[in-house]
């Protein structure tokens, strides 16, 4: 079931479905701003990543001596969640442990997604909730998909990702064949603002920056300045990532933890996590996106 907000500006969509965004029209000019799941690319909106980001080393992890399994991303994104509050101006769902989770990770929890619009910025929390008896590691995730090029008779190369300011990042590699994190890093560029989109940038998958200490990230249209924002403050890891081949889509992605690496022993304990929750305790993050279409807009961050 879909949900909506809506303002001067924006019309917001939400499913029940992973709690997850599937529509963001500007209503000034009619155009669809988010992803529409095409299947024969990537059949995802902006599916949200938890309890864990990337891939587990072999598809499955060690709690306590039982094995669970688990496929890319966690089960957040493929169940479904509740609404518990609705108002003019924001939605909020809950994901609560239950049979099925606990087959997949064995904890009590909940997960709440809360989002919110005001003017041209949707900005959407997410607060995890520690229920069991003993520490919770987990990790967390984004992974919005903006409609890129925003005008689908333009080239890739007419867009640009804009730091809000000069960054020298850290590259985390993972592998191409396996998601997996390589103990490798390298600096991407150094003193640099811009990443020139193309059809190939992503020819061995998505590529993660750490170490950037802009409050933004802009999805920029060259010649008119148009843009999405995203609020990276505050994220310790920011990946970016499309299928290659024409461009239609782009993520960009503020994460709180990393895949598993090829060398990890595979317990759960071990993994590093966006946090170790002890019972009863909360965490909570939130992702602004700015949709005013002005790149390094003020005060979103």
């Amino acid at each position: 079931m879909e949900y909506s907000l809506e303002n001067e500006i924006l019309r917001v969509t939400v499913s029940t479905r992973g709690a997850e965004l599937t529509g963001i029209v500007d209503k000034r000019t009619g155009e669809q701003l988010l992803w529409q799941a095409d299947p024969a690319l990537w059949a995802r909106h902006a599916p949200i990543l938890f309890p864990y980001t990337g891939r587990l080393k072999d598809g499955r992890f060690t709690h306590r001596g039982v094995v669970y399994e688990g496929g890319q991303h966690g089960f957040a994104r493929d169940l479904e969640h509740t609404l518990t509050q609705q108002t003019p101006a924001s939605l909020t769902f809950r994901l609560e442990a239950n049979a099925v989770t606990m087959e997949k990770f064995p904890f009590a929890f909940w997960l709440e997604s809360r989002y919110e619009l005001e003017g041209a910025v949707v900005r959407h929390s997410l607060a995890v909730h520690n229920d069991s008896d003993e520490d919770m590691p987990f990790g967390i995730g984004y992974h919005p998909a903006f409609v890129c090029p925003f005008d689908p008779a333009r080239p890739t190369g007419d867009y640009v990702l804009r730091f809000d300011e000069p960054e020298t990042p850290q590259v985390v590699e993972t592998g191409a064949d396996d998601g997996l994190v390589t103990g490798r890093r390298y600096v991407y560029f150094e003193g640099g603002q811009e990443i020139p989109l193309t059809d190939h940038l992503f020819d061995r998958d998505s590529i993660c920056f750490t170490g950037l200490k802009s409050p933004g990230l802009s999805l920029v249209e060259r010649d008119t300045g148009r843009a999405v924002r995203v609020g990276i403050a505050g994220f310790p890891y920011v990946l970016i990532w499309s299928k290659p081949g024409p461009m239609r889509f782009l993520c960009i992605e503020p994460w709180h933890s990393l895949p598993d690496a090829r060398d990890a022993g595979g317990e759960w304990a071990d993994k590093p996590a966006a946090a170790t929750l002890a019972p009863g305790e909360e965490w909570r993050c939130t992702l602004p996106m700015d949709f005013s279409r002005r790149a390094g807009a003020p005060g979103q961050g």
